[in-house]
């Protein structure tokens, strides 16, 4: 017993000393960190139900009287305008998935907010967050690579077949 364990000690001791004059393998680089960068975007989603926002699924809840049943899963891919008008600039599109879980229309958003023209074409935005008052940015792709921030909203115009929301991001990127 007693020798295995100074056998022990003697391995130890052997692979600390190898641990110690080898070489690390890479060169260390000094950290450069990016200049942090603000963007204040501002532009309107048209949605069309039916066609830009159709039902996937619902629960079948047979009490339920309200204009927007509980538990619904609804994907979208509406146009982003510059404008509230339907024939303004389209700068992009809004894709993802919106749970109707609450009672009072509330929902959870999981959107991506992709833009194809202009200044941030090929970037895009990821939302995930519950839907009151704002939205949480939690990424992005491209110019919004690793981006932080919020998105305030506010419905425009909201009837059977149509809805017009306003928005204005502030958007926190590298």
């Amino acid at each position: 017993m007693r020798g295995t364990s100074v056998l022990s000690w003697i391995l130890i001791l052997c692979v600390c000393q190898a641990a110690v004059r080898s070489q690390y393998y890479s060169d260390t680089l000094p950290y450069q960190p990016r200049p942090v960068l603000v963007t204040n975007l501002h532009f309107y989603m048209h949605e069309f139900t039916g066609t830009t926002a159709v039902v996937l699924t619902q629960a079948n809840i047979t009490s339920n009287n309200s204009s927007v049943p509980f538990a619904t899963l609804v994907a979208v891919n509406d146009p982003l305008r510059t404008g509230p008008e339907p024939d303004s600039e389209l700068i992009g599109n809004v894709q993802g998935i919106s749970l109707l879980a609450g009672s009072n229309a509330s929902s959870t958003q999981y959107i991506e907010f992709g833009f194809n023209t202009g200044k941030f074409n090929g970037s895009s935005l990821s939302v995930f967050s519950r839907g009151d008052p704002g939205l949480a940015v939690v990424g992005g792709r491209g110019q919004f690579a690793m981006a932080t921030g919020t998105a305030l909203f506010n419905p425009i115009l909201i009837n059977a077949t149509n809805v017009i929301m306003e928005f204005n991001f502030t958007v926190i990127h590298y």
